[in-house]
């Protein structure tokens, strides 16, 4: 009879010891090492190696093209890089009830229409799921529902029913027999986990795998989960608010710059087709502290509107908050303001926001942040059709952006008629007959321009 041997695992980072540690040398977490106990003979057949591996030249590798299955959801698909490869395994991660299992039912019963699929709860029960299945309409003979977290049970059940498609939710919740640590714990996940991705692999079977996240945003579990699939996603959003962004931040079949951008309503998560005109559907008119910049995600431009509320301070030091950008970015912006315009806010307090519950990380906003600081402050609107594209460098200058055609022209189609950019991206363009483009160099001639 083998015997078991026992480790110390973190709760928090999966990182393993042969005694007890009061605080992890990973992670530095404290109380976070748990005894787990594991069968040397099953671990031993787990990571066997198998005796037909050959080493191969890579000029005589055959490259072919996967090919892709379409979901049924265009945002998802985009996300993905075009559509399920089959074989993937996709992690799916994000705040409780902001729309994880809804997005993996509507997927199973769209991707139903080529064969049976597989939708597997550990948290909920058939019945459970059939209620959300009859409110999101998407009922069908061909998705099948198994309520199990033994996973040597879910591996069964899978090969006997041979679906096209496959769902574990949650992960957390599923555990293998040959370990003796509790459901959701590091082991539990990390073995798990490996089996599914060997199943994906062997039979080509896409696999979608739902996962908590800790308070912090991160996926619960071990950082090796993230490595062991081939995407992970993250839908970013408020509940109370009916936008949900989802941003891929690992696809090895795709880019990792497309995002999916969903509207939450009655019958589930509808995808939005033209996501400018939703977040500018609310823009307030000729309102200070208000201006519209232009976003690349991937492929697809998106306009937003970036609000901005400058106020008298009542606290010795005024208070700088951002929401969807980055704070250390708005506050050298703010510098960059009083230095080179001699706009004095040492006692005021700047608040910046990017309406629609989008997250903005790349430059080209830098001069619409000006602008929404600068109106809300002198108490002057910016003018409702004119969009701002540029980066602001420490010296007060202008810099030119990428892909500013693509921004312009998403601009014209929602009614802009002005577009103030810097000079060096100007004159690379064409002239448009429906939209005046003003070239600047600096944030002295766009202050002008602009107040």
């Amino acid at each position: 009879m083998a015997k078991a041997r026992s480790v110390y695992a973190c709760q928090a980072c999966g990182f393993q010891s042969p005694r007890w540690l009061g605080r992890c040398p990973d992670c530095q977490g404290w109380n976070t090492l748990v005894e787990e106990r594991e069968n040397v003979s099953a671990e031993t057949q787990r990571y066997a190696v198998r005796g037909d591996s050959r080493a191969t030249p890579i000029t005589d590798v055959q490259a072919a093209d996967t090919p892709r299955r379409m979901s049924g959801i265009g945002e998802l698909d985009r996300v993905l890089g075009g559509g399920v490869v089959p074989g993937s395994v996709i992690l799916i991660g994000g705040d409780p009830g902001i729309g994880k299992s809804t997005l993996v039912l509507q997927a199973l019963a769209a991707l139903a229409c080529d064969g049976v699929t597989l939708y597997v709860s550990g948290e909920e029960s058939p019945q459970q799921v059939k209620m959300r299945a009859d409110r999101l309409g998407t009922a069908s003979s061909q998705l099948l529902v198994l309520a199990e977290t033994s996973l040597e049970r879910i591996i069964e059940q899978t090969k006997l029913i041979g679906p096209t498609a496959l769902a574990i939710d949650s992960i957390q919740t599923v555990y293998t027999e040959q370990l003796t640590s509790a459901p959701g714990s590091i082991g539990q996940v990390r073995d798990s986990a490996a089996q599914l991705v060997l199943l994906a692999k062997g039979t080509n079977l896409p696999t979608f795998l739902v996962g908590h996240v800790t308070k912090e945003g991160a996926f619960a579990g071990p950082r090796v989960l993230e490595h062991m699939v081939d995407t992970v996603l993250y839908f970013e959003g408020d509940r109370g608010h009916p936008f949900r962004i989802l941003r891929a931040v690992k696809n090895r079949f795709g880019s990792t710059n497309e995002i999916g951008v969903f509207e939450m309503k009655e019958n589930g998560l509808q995808p939005v087709a033209n996501p400018s005109a939703l977040f500018l559907a609310e823009r307030p008119v000729d309102v200070p502290g208000s201006a519209v910049v232009a976003s690349i995600e991937g492929t697809r431009p998106i306009l937003v509107e970036i609000q901005a509320l400058v106020s008298a301070t009542s606290f010795g030091t005024p208070r700088r908050t951002t929401l969807g950008i980055d704070p250390n970015r708005v506050a050298l912006l703010i510098a960059v303001l009083e230095k080179k315009m001699g706009v004095h806010l040492i006692g005021q307090d700047v608040f910046v926001n990017v309406a629609g519950g989008v997250r903005l990380d790349e430059p080209a906003v830098d001069l619409g942040v000006i602008a929404a600081v600068a109106s809300s402050f002198l108490d002057k609107p910016v003018d409702p059709h004119t969009l701002l594209i540029g980066e602001v460098g420490l010296a007060g200058e202008v810099r030119a952006v990428g892909q500013v055609e693509t921004r312009v022209r998403e601009a014209m189609k929602l009614g802009f008629t002005r577009c103030i950019l810097p000079e060096s991206s100007r004159r690379q363009l064409a002239t448009f007959d429906d939209m005046t483009l003003e070239g600047v160099s600096s944030l002295a001639e766009a202050w002008e321009l602009l107040f």
